[in-house]
């Protein structure tokens, strides 16, 4: 079987998008997801999308991580996924999409970055290991001192299979705050290792970094090692977070054909 895919990224986080408009017939095991999502023997991302129609919608979005299980929703995923309908030749400043966690609505923006409206966060807990929360994925923040020096993936996949998050486990976010910069690293369940930015991550490091420090500014500029996001929100009395939005490039790659 013969596949056209797009590869698109954003901050680094990168994606397969496989339109099912054009190829409708294709539905692919876990197996092949991961090998797909192999850097060294397939095409190599963090993660793969389908690309699908849906009425009442411009199109819709399922997501896998490069395990092959589907997961929850990808920030970034999402943005690539916008940035992809627009170069379909869709006209507009917005689109409108249906991903697992509901609806969402991405903008365009004059600088060319994708700003996405994500989910509100409801909950916000607190335990020893971190701040807690659902941004569309669960994702745990800790604040470290020295980010650079790490070690990500050792302290990331402890915390990811620890007894408090079975057995589901949990994306795990290590931030530091430098000025009015937020610092930080992920260790992505289902991808098992660090991913240059992850989008969701940045949306719960923000928050948290808010609840750290008591500072509500108007954007949050988050630094990871694949780039730039930016996250802004309102934050309610009653301690939950609305009007979040997401913000970031997402760039176009290349595409291609692979066999299967």
């Amino acid at each position: 079987m013969k596949i056209s895919f797009y590869k698109y990224h954003g901050a680094g986080n990168d994606f397969i998008i496989i339109d099912r408009t054009e190829t409708p017939d294709i539905e692919l095991s876990a197996e092949e997801i991961s090998f797909l999502c192999d850097r060294r023997k397939g095409i190599g991302a963090d993660g793969l999308m389908y690309y699908d129609s849906l009425d009442g919608y411009e199109f819709t979005m399922s997501y896998f991580n490069a395990d092959g299980k589907e997961s929850t929703m990808c920030g970034n995923g999402g943005r690539c996924m916008a940035a992809y309908w627009k170069h379909k030749g869709n006209e507009g400043n917005q689109v409108r999409f249906k991903s697992i966690d509901g609806d969402h609505t991405a903008f365009f923006m004059a600088n060319e970055n994708v700003n996405l409206e994500m989910r509100d966060i409801k909950v916000v807990k607190v335990s020893e290991s971190g701040y807690i929360m659902d941004t569309g994925s669960p994702h745990l923040v800790r604040f470290v001192d020295d980010i650079e020096t790490l070690n990500l993936q050792e302290e990331g996949r402890k915390i990811r299979y620890s007894n408090e998050f079975a057995p589901e486990g949990i994306n795990v976010n290590f931030a530091q705050l430098k000025g009015d910069k937020i610092y930080i690293r992920t260790y992505e369940r289902g991808v098992e290792a660090e991913t240059m930015s992850c989008g969701t991550g940045s949306v719960a490091a923000a928050v948290a970094a808010s609840l750290q420090t008591g500072a509500l500014p108007d954007r949050h500029e988050l630094i990871a090692p694949g780039g730039k996001l930016f996250v802004s929100f309102t934050k309610k009395p009653d301690g939950s977070f609305r009007n979040v939005l997401l913000e970031g490039p997402a760039i176009f790659v290349f595409k291609g054909t692979i066999q299967l």
